[in-house]
């Protein structure tokens, strides 16, 4: 058996303007880091008889959400970022993602990265968390958890 330690997370996002690290270390909240691919790969379609065809799809587009605690100094980072890339748009969208967990084997590498949005800013009883989402063409590779 095998053990996942979000501690063996690296993730860094590199683009005009500054290189950021957002994996272990950043000030993650439990939730951490998610890659949801935003196209299915596949359609179906059944014909009049029955028949079925597959149409695979070239689209490696993803929505990423990085989520840190409030007190992060990433965030400080990322909304500078933000507003140093939402300057022009020969700036934005020009980020690359790097994500891996060396012990499970995992690789995940973004191109053509943009700022979803800027974080939304809460002031409550408690900090809570600052979701930061993010637009790009993804390919994954997991790993098979057995690396040393």
């Amino acid at each position: 058996m095998t053990t996942y330690a979000f501690s063996n997370v690296s993730a860094t996002l590199l683009g005009p303007g500054g290189t950021i690290s957002l994996g272990n270390g950043a000030g993650n909240a439990d939730e951490g880091i998610t890659i949801d691919m935003i196209d299915d790969k596949d359609t179906m379609t059944v014909g009049a008889d029955g028949t079925i065809m597959h149409s695979l799809h070239a689209s490696k587009a993803a929505n990423i959400t990085v989520r840190l605690l409030k007190t992060s100094p990433v965030n400080a980072q990322l909304s500078q970022l933000y507003q140093a890339q939402a300057i022009s748009s020969a700036l934005w969208g020009k980020n690359t993602l790097a994500v891996a967990d060396a012990t499970r084997g995992d690789i995940i590498a973004g191109t053509d990265i943009a700022f979803k949005r800027h974080t939304p800013v809460t002031y409550a009883k408690e900090g809570g968390v600052n979701e930061w989402s993010f637009h790009g063409a993804v390919s994954q590779l997991l790993g098979t958890g057995i690396n040393v």
